[in-house]
Formats: structure tokens, C-alpha cells, sequence
């Protein structure tokens, strides 16, 4: 026997080999899958509407209607009803009214299904209407 195998060294060899196979497999299944979940995020469109009025309290305030981090309405009110139409853009949704003569903050929770919002102001308080 002129040639030795050396099957130890032979079988490391492959295991190792073996070893950055899988290795390099499921960083590339992990990049794909975090690759495919962001873009599925930034795709998400929704179809509700929320129908904002402001129907009695609010003639000559100067008020600050936002949704979530988005400013809708920065002015004073000249006539009543003022209605707003904003479609729907985050899983949940806020709706604040900012009194700016008195800084006073007013929050709802609004539906994920989208819908009719009325509010009244009585005194310094704005009220949600049934619907």
C-alpha cells in the first residue's frame, strides 16, 4: 500500500464543509423572510374611512384636529357642521382635538372598521355623539 487514506482526516474535512453548507443555507432563509415580512409591512393599504363632524360647540374656536401623529385641521372654525373625511392609514387610530385657547386635550379611540364620528362641545368638554 503506497498510498495511505486518511479517512480521519477526510471525514473533518467533509464535516466541516458540511457544517458551512448549513450554516450559509440559513443565513440566506433568514435574509429572505425578514426581506419578505418589511416589504409585506410597507404594502398594507386599508380601505376604511373615518367621517369626522363637528357639529355644535365649536363656531369661532381655533382648534387642532389630529390623527395619530397627523395634524387634519390647524384653524378656527367658522361654520357649523365642519366635517373632515380621512381614510384609515395605521392599525390603530387616535383622534385628538386640541382646545388652543386652553391647551385642553381631547382623545378618542377610534374603530378599525372606520365609521361616523360626531362631537358636541358643552362648556370646555367635547363629547362623542351616539351613532
Amino acid at each position: 500500500m503506497a498510498h495511505h487514506l486518511n479517512t480521519n482526516k477526510q471525514f473533518m474535512i467533509g464535516n466541516g464543509i458540511l457544517a458551512f453548507a448549513v450554516i450559509f443555507v440559513v443565513v440566506i432563509f433568514v435574509y429572505m423572510s425578514m426581506r419578505l415580512q418589511r416589504q409585506k409591512e410597507g404594502e398594507r393599504h386599508f380601505a376604511e374611512t373615518y367621517n369626522i363632524t363637528l357639529v355644535k360647540g365649536f363656531a369661532g374656536d381655533s382648534i387642532s384636529i389630529l390623527l395619530n401623529d397627523s395634524v387634519l385641521a390647524d384653524r378656527r372654525i367658522g361654520e357649523e357642521p365642519f366635517n373632515i373625511e380621512v381614510k384609515r392609514f395605521a392599525e390603530q387610530s387616535a383622534l385628538m382635538i386640541v382646545n388652543k385657547a386652553t391647551d385642553r386635550l381631547s382623545l378618542f379611540e377610534l374603530s378599525e372598521k372606520g365609521g361616523n364620528y360626531r362631537f358636541e362641545k358643552d362648556g370646555d368638554e367635547v363629547k362623542l355623539l351616539a351613532q
